[in-house]
């Protein structure tokens, strides 16, 4: 079955320094063949995805990219310089390569401007934000300059893991907590909360957002979150309850989770038009990304849209 896959990463050697703190903790030769697979566009990425019938790749800068740079100037001039590197890529295989920009999130107002260049003339398919920037999130009231572009620009906001403002107490002496194992997810899902909570999709009602690793356990949560919003005393504050705007505003990928459990609770919780395929290449097998979806208890119908329908339709690929 043909897959379209939006959480799939590259890099370049300006930003290897960024990824020191998150490789800290792997193996050396993990990293390394990490790193060879992020270079890579011509070789082992094409053929990895011709055995998984992944048709298109949605690239992305890896995390954690510009947005551990305390140099506002130097972050807008780095973002720019991927994103041109980007399509310079795409541009020998459009067939195949998709983009997502890469934002100075440093700077609003640098951020939208970009965001508007690589849409209009990159066609780029909306952009990949490697979580808080400069101990900011992005529902602060800084950022609407931004999200009105994003609404205007009528593309979607990969909101992907990143590092959190301050590693919590109750990781102290057990950092394999601080990263992918764990508390990448407690900090995307909570970003994204933040965004519902603050009224981001009221303000800006058709604005998309994209979640990876099934949706960082919000799909779990639904109904819970309902019932305990229901109960506060600003619940008022919000036009819908919280689930309405997870279902209308969010979408998640299937990136690096591929378990049949979460995977039917998100179809159940958020309904088949709102999950997508994805592998999170290279840190996760594309091989074993592709089996898990293909033989799924879900009916083809369903598995279509998963695999690249709804991509099609959310990206208007």
């Amino acid at each position: 079955m043909q897959k379209i896959a939006l959480d799939e990463h590259f890099i370049t050697p300006d930003f290897v320094k960024y990824t020191q703190t998150d490789f800290a903790a792997m193996k050396k030769q993990t990293v390394n063949e990490f790193l060879a697979n992020l270079y890579d566009f011509d070789y082992y990425r094409l053929e990895t995805m011709d055995k998984a019938a992944i048709e298109i790749s949605v690239l992305s800068l890896a995390n954690p990219g510009v947005q551990r740079e305390p140099n506002t100037a130097l972050a807008v001039a780095l973002a720019q310089k991927a994103n041109d590197f980007l399509a310079e890529k795409i541009s020998k295989n459009p067939k195949r390569f998709r983009g997502f920009a890469h934002l100075a999130l440093q700077s609003p107002q640098a951020a939208a401007a970009e965001l508007e260049r690589c849409v209009k003339d990159y066609r780029f398919v909306g952009a990949l934000i490697n979580g808080q920037t400069s101990n900011r999130y992005l529902d602060e009231a800084e950022y609407d300059p931004f999200w009105m572009k994003v609404q205007e620009l009528e593309v979607p906001i990969y909101l992907h893991p990143g590092g959190p403002y301050a590693v919590p107490q109750n990781y102290k002496d057990h950092l394999e907590l601080d990263g992918p194992l764990w508390g990448w997810t407690t900090e995307t899902g909570t970003h994204a909360l933040r965004l519902l909570f603050s009224g981001l999709f009221d303000r800006f009602p058709s604005i998309k957002i994209i979640l990876g690793h099934m949706g960082e356990t919000l799909p779990y949560l639904v109904w819970r979150f309902d019932s305990r919003w229901e109960i506060l005393a600003d619940s008022k504050k919000l036009k819908k309850a919280p689930s309405a705007y997870i279902k209308e505003n969010i979408y998640i990928t299937t990136s690096g989770m591929c378990a049949n459990g979460p995977l039917l609770c998100a179809v159940s919780e958020l309904g088949e038009e709102n999950v997508m395929f994805s592998v999170d290449y290279p840190y996760e097998s594309t091989e074993i990304a592709a089996q898990f979806i293909e033989k799924a208890p879900l009916s083809k119908k369903v598995l279509e849209k998963i695999c690249f329908q709804n991509a099609k339709r959310l990206l208007k690929l």
